[in-house]
């Protein structure tokens, strides 16, 4: 789900490291075609979900020096390093842990139940399962891990609420200035 194609998963193999050792990860990577050259999609964060515009440049600027070093991209590309929003694609089994609670929609590769499209609530994932209440059933829907093709955080009130709460908690400082005494107070 990090990557569609071959190529992508090749790309990956080669910018992984890199986004790694600047201290990113990888969510997702697309190279699709454009109207004039290709694009070359990356979304990534840093460790604790955030992705400032400073640091989509910093990496931007990384895997641009290794990916014209290894040439691995025939012909002209647009790269385009981007945070993953707040409606993010859920593409590692440890997003649906931390998601849990929120709407998504999943799309797999082969048929359950007779569909390959749900939406619902995420329950988290455990032992290469992932789980969702669907709406009108009694029981979770728990799917391989590996037979997901696409899931994606649906944009609701609660999803806009909890990211605003996750941004404004990372503006209360965990320590304040005495100015009097110019010391920190514990």
């Amino acid at each position: 789900m990090r990557g569609k194609t071959a190529e992508d998963f090749r790309l990956l193999e080669i910018i992984d490291p890199v986004a790694e050792a600047e201290g990113y990860e990888v969510v997702r990577l697309r190279l699709m075609a454009g109207d004039r050259a290709r694009r070359l999609q990356i979304l990534a964060e840093q460790p604790d979900g955030t992705m400032p515009v400073e640091s989509c440049v910093a990496l931007a600027r990384a895997i641009s020096r290794i990916l014209d070093a290894a040439d691995p991209i025939s012909g002209g590309y647009l790269l385009e390093v981007s945070s993953p929003g707040i409606d993010r694609p859920l593409t590692r089994p440890r997003d649906f842990e931390a998601w849990k609670g929120c709407e998504a929609r999943l799309e797999i590769d082969r048929l359950f139940e007779g569909r390959k499209r749900f939406k619902g609530i995420l329950a988290g994932a455990a032992d290469g399962e992932v789980a969702v209440a669907v709406d009108g059933e009694l029981d979770l829907v728990r799917l391989p891990f590996a037979w997901l093709v696409e899931a994606k955080l649906v944009l609701t009130d609660s999803l806009l609420e909890r990211g605003a709460a996750v941004r404004a908690a990372r503006l209360i400082p965990t320590q304040t200035q005495d100015y009097d005494h110019k010391e920190p107070i514990p």
